[in-house]
């Protein structure tokens, strides 16, 4: 697999007090399967879709309880050089470039507007085996209550280009990367309880929204929005029932003109 560019999203996982449950949740709703796991990782455990490798489940490391929540990763060829950018940016580093065997080096951080991601330099372990088909992640967008920091900090810190989204409704811009669109960024309006911090929500491709949404309420989960039908596909925002949020999106049920961007500047 080539490697990477710098900034691209590569990589999903989330923390789970009750793993267990959290396979069986994600395993009908997205039909995922899942590898051994290893006390020697933490217990970490991947999850496959179509023959690849597409996210991971884990428990928790002590003193790291707390609600569930996806992490996602953007690929580095450097974990040390882009936690100073992070640092010189404005961010914060919440864990130091850490080497994971010969899979890889991550890094934790958060950038000023308060969302939480990850860094993930390869190794063995190159990222998603799998986009965009039933059960991959296919998207993310950043939700931001002060998008002017998000934009700054991610153009510097990934060299995105920013463009805006011509729609006088809603302030939603996406970052391009070596001329392709690699993430999403909203700002965050009163519809949002003021408790709720900034975070990245993350899309898995599903085969059929709404037999996804079913399975996930089913299982406990929540519909926090939707299912609607939008130009990118038909989607859904739910929460499973250890309160980690994510979208399902069927991208082969579209409607309507995708909208039109202009640059940022």
């Amino acid at each position: 697999m080539p490697v990477r560019p710098e900034g691209t999203p590569c990589w999903a996982d989330a923390m789970f007090s009750d793993v267990e449950a959290a396979k069986t949740f994600y395993g009908e709703v997205l039909g995922w399967t899942f590898g051994e796991s290893s006390a020697r990782f933490g217990h970490y455990t991947q999850a496959y879709a179509d023959g690849g490798a597409v996210a991971a489940v884990v428990p928790p490391m002590p003193g790291q309880e707390g609600q569930a929540q996806w992490c996602l990763y953007f690929a580095s060829p450097d974990a040390e050089a882009t936690a100073r950018r992070i640092r010189e940016h404005g961010g914060d580093v919440l864990l130091e470039p850490m080497r994971v065997g010969d899979f890889g080096t991550m890094c934790l951080a958060r950038e000023p507007s308060g969302a939480v991601f990850g860094v993930w330099q390869s190794g063995t372990h190159e990222g998603f085996g799998a986009t965009g088909v039933p059960g991959a992640y296919c998207w993310a967008e950043l939700f931001t209550r002060e998008p002017e920091k998000a934009d700054a900090f991610l153009t510097s810190v990934f060299g995105y280009t920013a463009r805006r989204i011509e729609d006088e409704a809603i302030d939603f811009s996406v970052y391009d990367l070596n001329g392709e669109t690699v993430l999403g960024r909203m700002r965050m309006t009163d519809d949002f309880p003021p408790q709720v911090p900034s975070y990245l929500n993350v899309y898995f491709t599903v085969a059929d929204c709404d037999a996804a949404v079913s399975a996930a309420t089913r299982l406990g989960g929540a519909v926090r929005f939707g299912p609607t039908d939008t130009p990118f596909g038909r989607f859904a925002v739910l929460a499973d029932p250890q309160g980690a949020h994510f979208s399902v999106i069927d991208i082969t049920r579209t409607q309507g003109e995708k909208p039109q961007v202009e640059d940022a500047s």
